[in-house]
């Protein structure tokens, strides 16, 4: 998943009256789903095609590096870029954008004659996956009823492990035929679905006060809640404004007083990465040829299955168990899974006669150690989608005050994109260098590190109020973390 990666969901002001799902927000949670669907899409769909695009144009390992990667690194700017779109233009224009980020990328990548180009269209798709991850999450959380906010944002993580799956069912279909440009190409049609049902959306009512536009808002909401008074919901959302209205300066994110959560914050956005969710995803077709599934039919099945359908299925561990069990215990327990995953995944590439990752396929079909790998790779999944995946992004969006939280996930947003972009660009290289296994147990050394960190850093926040929360930063309260 890439890990799943929502940004900074502004909650709106609590709204009176009944929380119906009218069809205005109905088409609003299918911006945000379709929305997700897309940035998996995008993320998944990479695994497959890079077999097809290394022996189109002959790449070397570091090219091949840059085509996976430079998605991320266009995801780190457009993530930036993400929230001046949405406050400049609005919160559905700027999804728009992102739908038409979508559709240039894609065209540019399935009708690339040269890499230049095909590396420009991975570009272009990271900064629509940028923008979108600031863009929906914003727009979903702004429009959505007090009491379905939560499954709003929800359902765009969750999306986005199931365009991760449906790229892999993509790539299994066409994988005998080696058509990496459909691969690519398709996510035309959902970014096209994206702009044609975000032109028929409402824009926030919140950012239309916020641009001093109070009649349109009044309409909006009139449109969302037909046959109510829209005065309150106006007056909540000014009331709500008037307390933003000293919303820190980038510079006041780094105050030593948010130290502590900001180290936080960040600590998780790079464990995340760098215990390598994102160089299994990107490259489990190559992983699994090492381990011995010598045909592209043979690893797409495998990718898709191991890791694109277990993803969303164990994603759901999280929605069920988060505010049961807690975020310290999902974080530890997950660790622990995925780093005896990767040491079991490292011990069986010793074993695996054939080529390095990304190098060639082992002849014949997967060995024992092919299995064990398989079977490793998914613990690591299931580790991963109920803890590191979702967790953390709930951690970061509770963790700061009000006043500089919005800055402060984007700060945490574009460390993890950076991050991603660190380890995909130099996965193969690592590889190279350092061999399959010492690779892997790398990343298990990451999330021994990553284990301790949290257990001595990381507070539990369950149940905790926000105002709790802040409080303990400036020692009016406390929060226990062991």
């Amino acid at each position: 998943m890439s890990a799943t990666r929502p940004s900074s969901s502004v909650a709106g002001p609590a709204e009176p009256g009944n929380e119906t799902l009218t069809v205005p927000l109905l088409v609003v949670l299918a911006v945000v789903v379709v929305a997700g669907l897309l940035f998996g899409y995008d993320q998944g769909v990479i695994s497959g095609a890079l077999n097809g695009i290394k022996q189109h144009f002959t790449l070397t390992s570091i090219l091949v590096e840059v085509v996976t990667s430079w998605v991320t690194l266009g995801a780190l700017g457009g993530s930036l870029l993400g929230g001046y779109l949405a406050d400049r233009y609005g919160r559905r224009r700027a999804v728009l954008i992102a739908g038409l980020l979508f559709i240039l990328g894609a065209l540019l990548q399935a009708l690339a004659p040269d890499i230049t180009l095909l590396v420009l269209g991975r570009l272009a798709v990271g900064f629509g996956v940028g923008v979108a991850a600031v863009a929906a999450p914003l727009y979903g959380s702004e429009l959505a009823p007090t009491a379905h906010r939560g499954r709003f944002v929800a359902a765009y993580q969750l999306a986005i492990t199931i365009g991760i799956f449906l790229a892999y069912l993509v790539n299994a279909g066409l994988a005998e035929n080696d058509a990496w440009r459909w691969m690519l190409g398709i996510s035309v049609v959902p970014g096209i679905l994206l702009v044609l049902i975000g032109a028929l959306g409402v824009e926030s009512p919140r950012w239309l006060v916020k641009v001093n536009r109070r009649d349109e808002a009044r309409t909006v909401l009139g449109k969302v809640w037909p046959g109510e008074d829209t005065t309150a919901r106006l007056t909540a959302i000014e009331h709500a404004l008037d307390e933003e209205a000293g919303t820190a300066s980038w510079a006041e994110v780094f105050n030593p007083a948010w130290r502590k959560p900001l180290m936080i914050a960040l600590g998780l956005a790079v464990f995340q990465q760098i215990t390598g969710i994102n160089a299994i995803i990107y490259y489990a077709n190559q992983i699994f040829a090492a381990a011995g599934f010598s045909t592209p039919a043979m690893q797409t099945t495998a990718t898709t299955w191991a890791v694109g359908g277990v993803n969303v299925a164990a994603t759901f561990i999280a929605i069920a168990f988060i505010d049961k069990l807690g975020r310290r215990p999902l974080l530890l327990v997950g660790l622990i899974g995925m780093g005896v995953a990767l040491l079991v995944v490292g011990m069986a590439f010793l074993s695996i006669d054939g080529q390095p990752a990304g190098d060639g396929q082992a002849p014949g079909g997967p060995t024992t150690a092919g299995i064990v790998t398989l079977v490793a790779l998914v613990v690591f999944i299931v580790s991963f989608a109920f803890s590191l995946g979702p967790v953390t992004w709930t951690v970061i969006n509770e963790i700061f005050p009000g006043q500089v939280r919005g800055r402060a996930v984007a700060v945490a947003t574009a460390v993890n994109w950076g991050s991603a972009f660190l380890v995909s660009q130099f996965f193969l290289t690592l590889i190279g260098a350092i061999g399959t296994s010492w690779t892997f147990w790398l990343f298990a050394f990451f999330c021994a590190v990553g284990w301790i960190w949290v257990y001595r850093t990381v507070p539990e926040t369950k149940g905790r109020t926000l105002e709790e929360i802040e409080r303990s930063w400036t020692g009016q309260a406390s929060l226990a973390t062991g």
